[in-house]
């Protein structure tokens, strides 16, 4: 029997994006303030979100699981700086299942972990998670509860 396959976003789901600001100079803050995305190196300095290892692990126990995320066209180092954060963060259990894309409607699977419609997360064929605080799934504990 083959497993469900459920893909999982990285920022504000999988990564705390916010968690960086407080370490890039403040020349660059002023300097990409419109855009905080932008700012090079910035998805290499974000710490996971509160359980989302843990809840990475289980639930790569249970599903074929994927990283799905969109990366800023702008900043070429963002793509690298995901691979690198997800191979220092999640480790040999997420071996080549980084998928970086801006049309995340394009996979098929059962289920897509995300903060935002955008990027065709909304389209998604399978089911869509809201992820997020005041949604339904607001932590890694109520995912837990509904996939497990």
């Amino acid at each position: 029997m083959r497993k469900k396959i459920l893909y999982i976003d990285m920022d504000n789901v999988l990564v705390d994006f916010p968690s960086a600001f407080d370490k890039v100079s403040d020349e660059d803050k002023v300097t990409y303030h419109n855009d905080m995305d932008e700012i090079p190196g910035i998805f290499s300095k974000m710490s996971p979100m509160p359980g989302a290892i843990v809840a990475f692990e289980k639930l790569s126990e249970k599903y074929d699981t994927y990283i799905l995320s969109t990366a800023p066209w702008e900043n070429p180092s963002a793509w690298s700086d995901k691979l690198v954060w997800v191979k220092n963060h999640l480790g040999e259990q997420a071996h080549k299942r980084l998928i970086l894309s801006h049309h995340k409607n394009l996979n098929q699977g059962d289920f897509l972990i995300d903060d935002r419609p955008n990027n065709g997360a909304i389209n998604f064929e399978g089911e869509w998670l809201h992820f997020g605080m005041g949604k339904r799934f607001s932590n890694w504990d109520s995912i837990l509860d509904y996939l497990l």
